[in-house]
C-alpha cells in the first residue's frame, strides 16, 4: 500500500504533524514525502556528518569517587544522571534531549562476565516531559537476568529528585544488552526523548572469536521527527506508533564512517519506538550475523538482508577486506510491512573504505563467519519433548487498547499487581505460543528475565528466519504470524517473582499491551505481600542529596 501525504491526512483525520498517524491498520505499510516541519535548507543532508561512537562510562569503587581497578576486582559502580541536555543533530539548530548524562545515545557500560555492577540512577529530569508525560523513570537493563526489584518493573518508578541503585549480576554469556526507561505509561515518550543506551557484557569466548576494540562498534538506530526549531516532535497516532522521516545512527542523521579494509563487528540495536528495519548493503555484500539478543549463535550465518524489530539486537560482521580503498558502501533500509516510510528512510549510514594499514596478525581481520562455529548455549540446545506446558498469548487490539489475551496492564494494576499470564516454576521448560491477531500490525514481543529459542512460525514469513537461530529475548511477530518459543526458566535460585512480557512497540506497551508472569520456586509459592523480591517494595528509591530543583 502506498499513500501520498493527502491520502494520509484523509485517513488519519490529523494535523500535518499527525500526517503519518493512522488509527487504521497499516497493512502493507505506507509512504509519503516527509513529516518534519524543518525548512528545506535545514533538513539534514545524507552522508554529510561524521559517524560518532557513544561515550563509555567509567567504573568506580563503592564510594563513587575512587576509580575501579580490574586487578583487585570486586563490584564496579556506575553513576548515571537522567537529565536535560542539548544535542547537535540538525545543522545550525540545537535539539533539547532528556537523556542519561544528557547524551544521545546514552553512555555505554562495558563489563566482563562475573563482574557485579551497581548502577546509581539519579533522576534530575524536569517534573514533566516536553509532551506532557511524567518523568518518573524506571530503568530496565534489557537482556539481564536481574532480580525483580532491579528489573525496571513498570510501576517501580523513581521520581524527580530521587535515585535508585540497581544491582546487576552479569553472570550470563557475553551479549549486547541495553538500558532504557520503562516507566509505566510513559516509556515511549521517555525513550524517544533520549533515555536509551547500550550495555556490553564480554567474556573470553566472545573476545577470542569476534573483532574487538576499534572494530567492535555500537550502532544504535532510531528515527525522529523535528520541528522548525530543531526540537523533537512527538505523535501518538491513536497509540499506533511514531515513524520519523530522519534516520539517526548513534544520534547523527545519515552519518559516514571511515573503515579499514578488514572486518568490523556492529552491535545493531533498533531503539526506534515503533519502526522496524530491513538491512541491506548497497554493494550486495553479505551481512554476517554472529550474535542475537542473548549472545553468540551456534554458527554464524550470512544473509543478503534481514528484518529487525524494535529492541532486537543483532551483532553483524561486515567484511571490508576485499573492498577497494576509496569505495563507499551504504547501509540501506528496505523496510517491512506496517511501517510508514518517507523519502530518505531507505538510507541509514555509509562506510568510506580507506587504505589505512591493517594488522593482519589479528585472526579476525578477514575471518569468514558464514557457517563458522561460535558457541554452544543451554537455550539453543533445548529440544521440545512434547511434555512442556503450552502458554498461549494473543496480541491484539481491542476496545481501542492494545491487549494480551484481552487483558491490559491497567488490569494488572487494578489487580494489585497480582494478575499473571503464566506461572512457570524455577527450572521448568515451557512452550510459549504468541499469536498476532491484531491485523495490520507487527509486534516485537519481549519476555523479561530469560533467553528463549524460536522453534516455529506459521503465517507471514512462515519459518524461523536465519538470523533468529540464536538465543533471543525479543521475537518479531509479524502480521498474521504465530510464533512458538521454547522457554526454560533456569535462572539463579533467587530469580523468583514477577516479571513483564510486552510489545516493544513502545506506544503499544504504554496503551496497554503488557502483562506479567511469575516465576515460582521449585516447590510452594511466594507470599506476594512479604515477597523479599517484591518488584516495587523491595528496593525503594531514596532522595538524591545532589538534586537541585
Amino acid at each position: 500500500m502506498s499513500l501520498n501525504r493527502r491520502d494520509l491526512l484523509k485517513l488519519g483525520g490529523l494535523s500535518v504533524l499527525g500526517a503519518a498517524g493512522l488509527a487504521v491498520p497499516l497493512g502493507g505499510g505506507a509512504s509519503t514525502k516527509s513529516i518534519s516541519t524543518l525548512a528545506g535548507t535545514k533538513f539534514p543532508k545524507r552522508y554529510a556528518t561524521a559517524f560518532q561512537r557513544p561515550s563509555v562510562l567509567t567504573p568506580y569503587q563503592a564510594d563513587y569517587t575512587t576509580p575501579w581497578d580490574a586487578r583487585t576486582g570486586g563490584p564496579a559502580y556506575y553513576d548515571v544522571v537522567a537529565k536535560k541536555g542539548s544535542a547537535q543533530i540538525i545543522p545550525g539548530l540545537t535539539t533539547p534531549v532528556y537523556a542519561y548524562n544528557g547524551e544521545v545515545p546514552g553512555p555505554v557500560i562495558s563489563v566482563k562476565k562475573g563482574t557485579e555492577t551497581f548502577v546509581r540512577m539519579r533522576n534530575h529530569l524536569p517534573k514533566a516531559g516536553p509532551w506532557g508525560g511524567a518523568y518518573d523513570i524506571s530503568t530496565h537493563l534489557h537482556g539481564s537476568e536481574s532480580l525483580p526489584e532491579f528489573d525496571g518493573y513498570a510501576a517501580d518508578t523513581t521520581a524527580v529528585g530521587f535515585m535508585k541503585q540497581y544491582r546487576y549480576p552479569n553472570t550470563q554469556a557475553a551479549r549486547t544488552l541495553w538500558y532504557h526507561d520503562h516507566g509505566q505509561h510513559w516509556t515511549a515518550q521517555n525513550a524517544y526523548s533520549g533515555l536509551a543506551a547500550q550495555y556490553h557484557l564480554h567474556d573470553d569466548v566472545e573476545r577470542a572469536l569476534l573483532p574487538q576494540g576499534e572494530f567492535d562498534v555500537p550502532l544504535t538506530v532510531t528515527d525522529a521527527i523535528f520541528s522548525s526549531t530543531g526540537s523533537l516532535q512527538y505523535q501518538d497516532n491513536s497509540h499506533s506508533g511514531l515513524w520519523g522521516d530522519v534516520i539517526l545512527a548513534n544520534g547523527k542523521p545519515w552519518p559516514v564512517m571511515k573503515v579499514k579494509r578488514r572486518t568490523y563487528r556492529f552491535r545493531i540495536l533498533d531503539a526506534s519506538i515503533a519502526r522496524s528495519y530491513r538491512w541491506k548493503l548497497s554493494n550486495g555484500m553479505p551481512l554476517q550475523v554472529v550474535a542475537t539478543d542473548g549472545g553468540l549463535m551456534p554458527k554464524g550465518v550470512a544473509v543478503s538482508s534481514f528484518r529487525h524489530g524494535g529492541a532486537e539486537r543483532y551483532e553483524v560482521v561486515i567484511d571490508f577486506s576485499k573492498v577497494a580503498a576509496g569505495t563507499r558502501v551504504e547501509l540501506l533500509n528496505l523496510s517491512n510491512d506496517n511501517n510508514v516510510d518517507y523519502d530518505y528512510t531507505g538510507k541509514v549510514m555509509a562506510f568510506d573504505v580507506t587504505d589505512e594499514r591493517v594488522d593482519t596478525s589479528d585472526p579476525t581481520w578477514n575471518r569468514n563467519y558464514d557457517g563458522y562455529t561460535l558457541a554452544s548455549s543451554e537455550v539453543m540446545n533445548l529440544t521440545r519433548t512434547g511434555k512442556e506446558k503450552v502458554v498461549r498469548l494473543r496480541v491484539e487490539r481491542t476496545g481501542g487498547q492494545w491487549a494480551i489475551n484481552d487483558k491490559t496492564w491497567v488490569d494488572v494494576v487494578n489487580s494489585g499487581y497480582t494478575q499473571t499470564v503464566a506461572t512457570p516454576r524455577l527450572g521448568e521448560t515451557q512452550v510459549w505460543e504468541i499469536e498476532n491477531s491484531s491485523g495490520g500490525w507487527f509486534h516485537p514481543v519481549h519476555i523479561h528475565l530469560i533467553d528463549f529459542k524460536i522453534i516455529g512460525r506459521t503465517g507471514g514469513s512462515g519459518k524461523v528466519l536465519p538470523q533468529e537461530a540464536g538465543p533471543k529475548d525479543v521475537v518479531y511477530v509479524g502480521e498474521g504470524e504465530t510464533v512458538r518459543l521454547l522457554c526454560k526458566f533456569q535462572t539463579p535460585s533467587d530469580r523468583v517473582g514477577r516479571y513483564m512480557v510486552h510489545c516493544h512497540n513502545l506506544q503499544h506497551e504504554d496503551h496497554d499491551m503488557m502483562q506479567q508472569f511469575e516465576v515460582l520456586p521449585k516447590t510452594g509459592t511466594t507470599d506476594r505481600v512479604t515477597d523479599p523480591h517484591h518488584p516495587i517494595n523491595a528496593a525503594k528509591p531514596v532522595p538524591d542529596p545532589s538534586y537541585k530543583a
